[in-house]
């Protein structure tokens, strides 16, 4: 006879967030109330007990502490202000993109105009820009030509952005990060 199907539902990761009631493991918890007042040591039981009587829950503030802390809150009020508090940091955070240029030394002078510009455009927007002047075949003889290049860069980014990691080679190419001012 085949072992029986084991349901999806028994695979279940550990639970996310703080411990709660019975979850606790600590023997001794310091207990604050729910309106925020230090109420003292208790033994887990007694601590669960006191949340019950008041129709809240015990959740486990500070794991880490000796001993552990935890208050005496509803469960599903307290999740719901940890969710509204990290959407309010999310939505301060700035992402800043990695914004890539691509040269060679030989890019002619409308084309690079057109590069510069963009360039101008992403650092005005907040993103790093990051430029490659490529050397293909006998261009590596010709190094220098790459170093004015970036120098030009430099000057004409000057205005909206400074050099975060200066000209150097790699490879068969020369990179450099500029970040917004």
């Amino acid at each position: 006879m085949p072992f029986p199907k084991k349901n999806y539902f028994q695979y279940r990761t550990k639970p996310k967030g703080p411990r709660t009631n019975e979850r606790i493991r600590a023997l001794e918890v310091q207990v604050i109330s729910s309106d925020g007042k230090n109420l003292g040591t208790f033994a887990i039981k007694e601590a669960i007990e006191m949340a019950k009587q008041e129709g809240l829950d015990l959740i486990e503030i500070s794991p880490n502490a000796n001993p552990p802390v935890c208050k005496v809150v509803d469960v599903g009020k307290y999740r719901y202000d940890l969710q509204k508090k990290a959407n309010k940091s999310k939505k301060k955070q700035k992402v800043v993109n990695l914004k890539e240029i691509k040269l060679r030394p030989v890019t002619e002078i409308h084309d690079y105009n057109f590069k510069i510009k963009n360039a101008q455009r992403f650092l005005e927007k907040g993103d790093k820009v990051k430029f490659t002047v490529r050397f293909r075949g006998r261009e590596m003889q010709h190094t220098d030509l790459g170093n004015k290049l970036m120098d030009r860069i430099i000057n004409d980014t000057a205005a909206v952005g400074k050099v975060e990691v200066s000209p150097k080679f790699e490879g068969k190419q020369i990179i450099m990060i500029v970040q917004p001012n």
